[in-house]
Parts: C-alpha cells; sequence; structure tokens
C-alpha cells in the first residue's frame, strides 16, 4: 500500500491541524494505520493508531489533543491536532502495519510509510 500524508503547516500555539494519510494499492481498514512524528533533533515518537477493528490507541505525550480517524470510504486516515504546543514541532508520518496489540508504538513494526508532512508551531 502506498501513503501519502498531507495537511501539515506554520500554526500558532493553541491553533489546530487536520492531517490526511490517503492510502492506495490496499485498504486502510484492513491494516493498523498509525501516526508517528520526529521532532526535530530528536527519536521518532509513536502518535496515534487506529487498528483494524477501529479500536484507538495514543501516546501519552498526545492523549485528550489527537484523535485518530478513519474513512473506508475515501480509504483515508486522518489525525486532528487541537490545542497545539510548540512540543508538537515535528514531521509527523502515518504508516500502516499489522503489530499485535502489545507492540502498537514500535516503528519497526509498520512496513507501509508515507514521506511525512511538517507541521511548525509558533508560540
Amino acid at each position: 500500500v502506498q501513503l501519502q500524508a498531507s495537511g501539515g503547516g506554520l500554526v500558532q500555539a493553541g491553533g489546530s491541524l487536520r492531517l490526511s494519510c490517503a492510502a492506495s494499492g490496499g485498504a486502510v481498514s484492513t491494516y493498523g494505520m498509525a501516526w508517528f512524528r520526529q521532532p526535530p533533533g530528536k527519536e521518532r515518537e509513536f502518535v496515534a493508531t487506529i487498528r483494524q477493528t477501529g479500536t484507538r490507541h495514543y501516546g501519552d505525550s498526545v492523549k485528550g489533543r489527537f484523535t485518530i480517524s478513519r474513512d473506508n470510504a475515501k480509504n483515508t486516515v486522518y489525525l486532528q491536532i487541537d490545542s497545539l504546543k510548540s512540543e508538537d514541532t515535528a514531521v509527523y508520518h502515518c504508516a500502516a502495519g499489522r503489530p499485535i496489540l502489545s507492540s502498537i508504538s514500535d516503528s519497526a513494526l509498520y512496513y507501509h510509510w508515507g514521506q511525512g508532512t511538517q507541521v511548525t508551531v509558533s508560540s
């Protein structure tokens, strides 16, 4: 499956963004779809995932502010980001895989990746 992420940009702190991850060559409903992010100079970090069943899981640093969703008809996964903070500045990548529940935050278990979209939060 090929993934195309979009929707990033420059936003003021406290603002919102919606990132999109459009898939082709495979159905997003058959994968565990995830968002990871990599802040400048830091390691890649798990953000959120929506599993084939529709259940959702979030990284601790984004709980309550980020919402992952999926539109099967559009074959697209979204990441709604609210109450943006400067520490949310990162390149955001979408990914597809089939990790077991205990390993959903392990980026090595996702074998399809989009190219990334930059989110920059100004204070």
